[in-house]
């Protein structure tokens, strides 16, 4: 996946270290990625709340799935589907444009993304 773009047509940087969907740090999008790991967000608490209200508790630890949990700061390859659905409901995290894989662009217009972008 070396060759992915980011949502600025830019080769795609690294976001979180040996994390995200692949494990690798970078928010690729690979065929079996159902999830569209494509964001690259620094969480907040606001967000890690919202995302466990839905189901998915990223602050919990999991290591059967060599999982620390998240804290706010953290940088995280996040789907698309639940940026947006935090973007609407105003907890979107802050990300990173350049981390950004442009695989999320199926699902979130970039005029929003930019007015969530934060400088890295």
């Amino acid at each position: 996946m070396p060759n992915e773009k980011n949502v600025l047509g830019q080769p795609l940087k690294l976001c979180c270290g040996n994390s995200g969907f692949t494990r690798e740090g970078f928010c690729y999008v690979p065929s079996s990625d159902h999830g569209n790991h494509s964001v690259c967000a620094v969480v907040t608490e606001d967000f890690l709340e919202f995302s466990k209200s839905r189901g998915n508790d990223l602050s919990t630890p999991m290591p059967q799935y060599q999982f620390a949990g998240l804290q706010a700061g953290d940088k995280w390859c996040l789907c698309a589907a639940r940026w947006q659905e935090a973007f609407n409901a105003n907890c979107a995290p802050k990300i990173v444009l350049s981390a950004t894989n442009q695989a999320c662009l199926t699902i979130i217009k970039l005029e929003d993304l930019k007015s969530c972008s934060i400088s890295e």
